[in-house]
């Protein structure tokens, strides 16, 4: 073993313990009470030995809008937050990752610049199926979806008849596909989104969208026997659909996002539109209602939806939720979110760890990710989870300085993060890309 590491509390798949953490050429070879060996790393009484975290819901935007967020501050930023492993969404980038060239093109983007492991979905768009199974052979991890305006023209969105033919095609080649479901029509006949009151914004983004589009998208999957997952989640309202789908056999997985589980609409200020996204953050209500389907096994993982942009695209000069782009930028900032709400709802940290680290690896099928156990990459956070802190955006490490968490008092410190061994500093990249 070149790496012990020693802690009084270290979250395996069995639960908390104590113990030491024998690592070889970058795998972890053995958890037991006390090891010997050369090297060893002693964790303060104060820290938590975790799994690096997975998140499979990332937009670096790189290449076409580095300007948005890149690879280098994206992965750093990864890292700082305890994790390990991103697999990024084949939009906002220019190209998008819709063909293999594209792929290989944000491949060379990211090559050497990665400071954690980075994987890629391809997309699935209007005129593309024929490029599915090359994307898929060469190693995506799925494919992602709207049933609606994606926001950007270069990533267009798919009608249920387009979906369903996407399918059939992906159950062929049993993958994976991932969608952004919010129905098209009844956001058409919302209100449309304007002005600085969030209320309004939220009204023209109603949770029927979201509704109808999951009701849509199960009954696809069922149809044509296909494997599909769900991204983002916001609306509570869909889980009970959800529920009856799995006992009726269809494969359904569930994401939703640090923000929908700490943020809520009531506590949002006017103007403040570094809270705008798509799906919206929802009230207080709502939040409690994800919060039961996440304990319940409705929701499986928790993941970011980093989805950054400059500063003057948020529209800070006017405060008009209808103008500004949609996404929340917390890559960094998602452990100690998620930490703060779950201590005072009385969930475990094993519970926060295993939705944000093991849950979504299983997802997408990541076997050497995601565990402190034999035989996984030896990732890991230390984490202190009784210490405090204040978000100031201008010292997260993404690309542009906003972030609807500035200011929040959050609870929960990374203090270190190793990648398959060898710490995270910041001095060198050395994050691989990974294929499915």
């Amino acid at each position: 073993m070149d790496l012990i590491i020693r802690a009084a509390r270290i979250i395996t798949p069995e639960g908390e313990r104590a113990g030491a953490v024998g690592v070889s050429d970058g795998v972890i070879v053995a958890v037991e009470p006390e090891l010997d060996g050369p090297v060893f790393v002693d964790l303060a009484d104060d820290e938590v030995l975790l799994p690096g975290l997975v998140d499979t819901h990332v937009h670096v935007n790189d290449p076409g809008r580095s300007e948005w967020e890149g690879f280098a501050t994206a992965t750093r930023a990864a890292a700082a937050g305890g994790v390990t492993m991103i697999v990024d969404m084949p939009l906002n980038s220019v190209p998008p990752t819709i063909d293999v060239p594209a792929l290989d093109i944000k491949r060379a983007t990211a090559f050497g610049r990665t400071y954690v492991d980075v994987g890629f979905w391809g997309g699935a768009v209007p005129g593309n199926r024929t490029e599915l199974a090359a994307l898929h052979a060469a190693g995506v991890f799925g494919f992602k979806c709207f049933l609606l305006d994606s926001g950007v023209a270069e990533f267009g969105h798919l009608s249920p008849a387009e979906l369903a033919t996407a399918l059939a095609t992906l159950r062929d080649l049993d993958a994976l596909m991932i969608v952004h479901a919010e129905d098209p029509g009844l956001i058409e006949d919302a209100p449309d989104p304007h002005g600085r009151a969030y209320g309004d914004f939220l009204a023209s983004r109603p949770k029927d969208a979201e509704d109808r589009a999951i009701a849509t998208v199960i009954e696809l999957a069922r149809r044509h026997d296909a494997r599909l997952h769900v991204v983002h989640l916001s609306s509570a309202d869909a889980l009970p659909m959800i529920a009856a789908a799995r006992r009726d056999g269809v494969a359904i997985t569930v994401e939703t996002c640090p923000h929908y589980l700490t943020l809520a609409a009531e506590e949002v200020p006017d103007g403040a539109t570094q809270f705008k996204c798509c799906p919206p953050i929802r009230e207080a209500a709502n939040q409690a209602l994800l919060w039961e389907g996440l304990r319940a096994g409705l929701i499986d993982c928790v993941v970011s939806d980093h989805s950054p942009c400059t500063p003057d695209l948020k529209r800070f000069d006017t405060g008009d939720f209808g103008q500004a782009w949609g996404g929340i930028a917390g890559l960094q900032l998602g452990l100690p979110a998620m930490w703060t709400a779950a201590r005072k709802r009385g969930v475990p940290l094993t519970d926060v760890v295993r939705w944000m680290s093991a849950a979504p690896a299983d997802v997408v099928g990541l076997t050497g990710k995601g565990a402190i156990e034999p035989g996984r990459d030896a990732d890991f956070a230390v984490f202190a989870p009784a210490e405090e802190f204040t978000v100031d955006a201008a010292k997260l490490f993404h690309r542009n300085a906003v972030s609807a968490y500035h200011g929040r008092r959050l609870t929960g410190v990374v203090r270190r993060t190793w990648l398959r061994g060898r710490e995270v500093t910041g001095e060198a990249p050395h994050g691989k890309l990974l294929v499915r």
